[in-house]
């Protein structure tokens, strides 16, 4: 970390030794993005480089010894691309988004897929950390007054709060390891309203060591976290939020995000990030959306939850992505995948249900010991609904032997009681033993009978 904006507090300046780390850094990135031939590169700079009474003498000093040219975003540009970003990794996210920098943070209010009211305000972690180091008495009153200045905050309550920065992140790794969390992803991980301030208290008592030992965390950013902590507890008690969702994603994905038009913003990114990761690993690229259609007599007869429907969409576009693993580790491979894959619009619950059904897609038992940590991940209904979708995925997947014109030409059902497959008389002989026994399998899961009607 840089620290670009930290002197800006005592003398309104950036720093020598921060302007030379980050000089060093552009120059390590120029280098890199010509080696790979890049031909559109942005480079963009925030609260510090928009006050600093030096920046002209900084993004001139850039120019000459990196080629690269910085643009000095305004305080809204840079609110508004933080917003983009987290609506890029949870696209149906209704709340306040807060992007702590080191200069600033930004506040905004998003839903529907766009960014609302917004206000920058110049309370960033390193300005934070500069009050707290002057006196400690003195950064709650310098927080608070400047939370006072959201005349918009109402619109905030009873809704999420969704934490942008490394610094936030920090906190959200040291809750993850405090509560024990037994899948460690930050994007999408969510606390409690209370549990900011569970941090203030628990970041007193923590030495140095022990900050030290959590992952994924910079040594240079910890002096930050007391400040940071404090700023979230303030935060979120002034705007109500109902609880607290870290992103992964920020201003950077942001910008990216805004350069897409209106039909590329409108995908859904897991089920986008699904198909081609089922198209790259798997063998039949239109064998997902076909399985998906084929049983949808099946778990639409309700009708399905939009939740469920995109979730089973997800494990049908990667339900042949374990077959170069060797059989007995299928089951392994599709768990894998789901709880580590590098998705995003997906909670830490929807990855146990995924991983439950391509658990079960690729043949594994009731009694894997992986569906422990599943069940501590995800509630006990959504697992048996994911079960169901992983059965059916096998049942299909046997039937067909991977040719379309069998999976196009049957379906399954639910017929009252039952759980029916439908195909025509020429594909009749389709329907083994495994296939019989498979049906009943899936039909037993959802407490029902098995039917095959030929028609």
């Amino acid at each position: 970390m840089a620290g670009l904006g930290r002197g800006l507090a005592a003398n309104g300046k950036l720093g020598k030794g921060a302007m030379d780390t980050t000089v060093a850094a552009l120059s390590r990135f120029a280098a890199l993005a010509e080696a790979m031939a890049v031909t559109k590169l942005s480079l963009v700079a925030t609260a510090a480089v928009r006050e600093a009474s030096n920046a002209d003498e900084f993004v001139a000093r850039v120019r000459r010894e990196t080629g690269l040219v910085i643009e000095t975003i305004s305080g809204e540009a840079e609110a508004r691309g933080a917003a983009l970003g987290v609506i890029s990794g949870i696209p149906h996210a209704d709340g306040v988004v807060g992007d702590l920098g080191g200069g600033s943070l930004e506040l905004i209010r998003v839903a529907n897929g766009e960014a609302h009211d917004r206000i920058s305000l110049p309370i960033g972690s390193l300005r934070l950390d500069a009050v707290r180091k002057r006196d400690r008495r003195a950064l709650a009153p310098f927080i608070k007054r400047a939370l006072d200045t959201v005349d918009w905050a109402s619109a905030g309550r009873g809704k999420p709060f969704y934490m942008v920065g490394g610094s936030w992140r920090a906190l959200a790794q040291i809750h993850i390891q405090q509560s024990g969390h037994p899948l460690p992803i930050v994007h999408q991980y969510e606390m409690t309203a209370q549990a900011p301030a569970q941090l203030v208290r628990s970041l007193s008592q923590l030495d140095l060591a022990t900050l030290k030992s959590v992952p994924h965390i910079s040594t240079s950013r910890l002096p930050s976290l007391p400040g940071a902590a404090m700023l979230l507890a303030a935060a979120v008690k002034r705007l109500g939020s109902s609880s607290v969702i870290a992103s992964g994603f920020g201003l950077r994905e942001g910008l990216l995000y805004g350069q897409l038009n209106e039909r590329e913003q409108r995908l859904d990114p897991l089920i986008t990030a699904a198909r081609s990761e089922g198209v790259r690993q798997g063998r039949f690229a239109e064998h997902g959306d076909m399985l998906f259609a084929w049983m949808d007599g099946l778990f639409d007869a309700d009708p399905e939850p939009v939740g469920d429907r995109r979730l089973r969409l997800t494990a049908c576009l990667l339900s042949d992505i374990a077959w170069r693993a060797h059989p007995d580790f299928r089951p392994e491979r599709g768990v894998d995948v789901a709880l580590h894959g590098n998705w995003v619009a997906i909670t830490s619950a929807e990855r146990g249900a995924l991983a439950t059904a391509l658990h079960f897609c690729f043949g594994g038992t009731n009694d894997a010991p992986v569906l422990a940590l599943l069940r501590q991940l995800t509630p006990p209904a959504m697992l048996a609904r994911a079960r169901a979708w992983g059965l059916a995925l096998r049942l299909g997947q046997r039937l067909t032997g991977g040719t379309a014109s069998a999976l196009a030409a049957s379906r399954l059902d639910r017929i009252g009681s039952a759980v029916v497959l439908r195909l025509p008389a020429a594909h009749a002989a389709l329907v083994g033993e495994a296939v019989s026994r498979r049906l009943k399998l899936l039909a037993n899961a959802l407490g029902l009978e098995a039917e095959v009607i030929v028609d």
